[in-house]
């Protein structure tokens, strides 16, 4: 009996140690597992957090920046009329005044603007004058040639430089040269009469971009 007794405290004994170190071991694994976790390694991730569906962010708009354009004083007044701008095209040698109001006695000192935008503003500035041989006038007009250039300078914008690209005759009842419809471009509509008066030479020049 006795000995039956000592077995039977030995084998109770032994498994409570076992189950000791058996909890000890699990203990230490779970304390191993979090430690991992909190270092980043061996951790679920946390869908609770994360941005799922969220809106991409809009790109950025491109903002165009307004051309500054050259300044150059001129005159307000030239023989008692008003200036609106001053007209240079170097090929034919021409500087002249551009008068702001066109009349009869006005077309009779120098070119004038004849319809339209006023200088340098978006649109079509048409500028007319008589085909004399003035050295402000329009005499040499009929000699221009596409890709030629001009400068107009006004007050508020400045100096903007214009390319021809169109030369050609109409009537005197065709006004569709006159036209507004620039797609929101600067131009230039030069108009002066042939030699014999039968019909009238416009050149046709936008902005250099």
């Amino acid at each position: 009996m006795k000995k039956n007794k000592k077995r039977n405290q030995r084998i109770l004994g032994n498994t409570i140690l076992v189950i000791c170190i058996l909890g000890v071991m699990t203990y230490l694994g779970i304390e191993e597992y979090k430690e991992k976790g909190s270092k980043g390694e061996q951790k679920l991730p946390d869908y609770t957090t994360q941005n799922i569906g969220t809106k991409e962010e809009e790109p950025q708009k491109i903002v165009k920046m307004e051309k500054v354009y050259p300044k150059e004083e001129i005159p307000t007044q030239y023989k008692g009329y008003e200036v609106g701008a001053k007209l240079v095209i170097p090929t034919i040698q021409l500087e002249t005044y551009v008068l702001q109001k066109y009349s009869v006695s006005a077309l009779n000192v120098a070119v004038t603007k004849f319809w339209g935008v006023n200088a340098n503003q978006k649109g079509n500035f048409c500028i007319a004058g008589h085909n004399f041989k003035n050295r402000n006038m329009f005499y040499h007009v009929k000699e221009l040639k596409i890709g030629d250039r001009l400068f107009i300078t006004d007050p508020e914008v400045g100096k903007i430089e214009y390319e021809i690209y169109d030369i050609y005759q109409v009537l005197p009842e065709d006004v569709n040269c006159l036209s507004q419809d620039t797609q929101g471009a600067r131009e230039v509509t030069l108009i002066t009469c042939t030699n014999d008066s039968e019909k009238r030479i416009i050149v046709k020049a936008k902005e250099i971009e």
